[in-house]
């Protein structure tokens, strides 16, 4: 089985029963997007491919856990010999890491609201940073809003200041305000990612009342501009109840416009805890359709430095995961 189809496979599902050996220092957990407070997740990798799966005894695709990251993949009766990766922080390699664990806004698809978490100090994400120093190669900054879109800048940019002690890559994904890309640019900020989350605007007003999707598309042309191409990302969720000729559209629009997309596969928590997750032959048919479009507009996810497409756990990644 190629890796993109056992890919395709394991996102539709979502989920991984781990057994065997202890393993809880493989075992990542997010306080941002979809998966906030679930009780962890992990990242299976055979050779330069990874998959992140959260943990569900329920599932029916099994990892056993052999011993200092040793596994075994067991689907529809085939066992698949691969690893388990060590997180740094979210997602292997990176401190990708929440600032703020609450959010005022409440899209359809995010637990954040409702868990309602804290957020860190400047000294503590440092610390966190510090601790995972050895096995890094870049930082990753994403927030929900505690008081304001402004205040959050605010605080993330004294964050981002900070972190430029450590001389490595950082991206950062926040909620923007009018002039976002230009204090981020200031601080010598690698990447940006500002979420488009849905394929439409009626499907974006829908899943993300009182956000603003004529500021995002805004802020990503300032964005490609001051960053360059290959440097300015957005996430897109597969499965809001967009066609595949919306998705497309949207795909095709955001790489002539110099943007890398992010294709998530719905997580169905939240208010959306009933939609079904989308096909694995749906996600082969959007990552061609995404290939074909980076291609033409001369874009390559494999550039990435920071952030979600440069992990590459979560999505089919064209480049990374034919």
């Amino acid at each position: 089985m190629q890796w993109k189809d056992l890919k395709s496979r394991l996102l539709a599902a979502g989920s991984v029963n781990l057994i065997g050996e202890p393993a809880e220092r493989f075992i990542a957990r997010s306080a941002a997007g979809p998966g906030a407070g679930g009780s962890g997740s992990l990242f299976y990798a055979m050779g330069s491919h990874r998959v992140k799966l959260s943990l569900d005894p329920l599932s029916p695709i099994e990892i056993a856990h052999r011993g200092n990251g040793t596994a075994d993949l067991y689907l529809e009766g085939k066992l698949i010999s691969g690893r388990l990766l060590e997180p740094g922080f979210h997602c292997p390699d990176q401190a990708y890491i929440t600032v703020t664990g609450s959010c005022i806004f409440k899209c359809r698809y995010c637990t954040v609201p409702k868990i309602g978490g804290r957020r860190k100090s400047v000294e503590e994400i440092m610390q966190m940073v510090e601790s995972v120093r050895h096995r890094i190669h870049a930082i990753s900054i994403t927030s929900g809003v505690l008081e304001s879109i402004e205040e959050e800048e605010a605080y993330v940019l004294e964050v981002v200041r900070r972190l430029a002690f450590y001389n490595l890559p950082i991206g950062v994904s926040i909620f923007p305000s009018d002039k976002t890309p230009e204090h981020l640019k200031e601080l010598g900020v690698a990447e940006v990612k500002f979420n488009l989350e849905a394929a439409t605007p009626e499907l974006f007003a829908k899943m993300c009342p009182g956000l603003d999707y004529d500021r995002l598309w805004q802020t990503l042309d300032r964005s490609v501009a001051l960053f360059g191409r290959n440097r300015v990302f957005s996430n897109i969720i597969i499965g809001l109840g967009e066609t595949d000729a919306e998705m497309k559209a949207c795909i095709q629009k955001l790489t002539s416009h110099g943007v890398i997309p992010v294709l998530r596969p719905l997580n169905p928590v939240a208010e959306l805890a009933g939609c079904p997750r989308p096909s694995a032959e749906r996600l082969g048919k959007l990552m061609a359709i995404h290939g074909q479009a980076l291609d033409s507009a001369g874009l390559d996810p494999r550039l990435a430095l920071t952030m979600c497409t440069n992990c590459a756990g979560c999505d089919l990644v064209p480049g990374r995961d034919e």
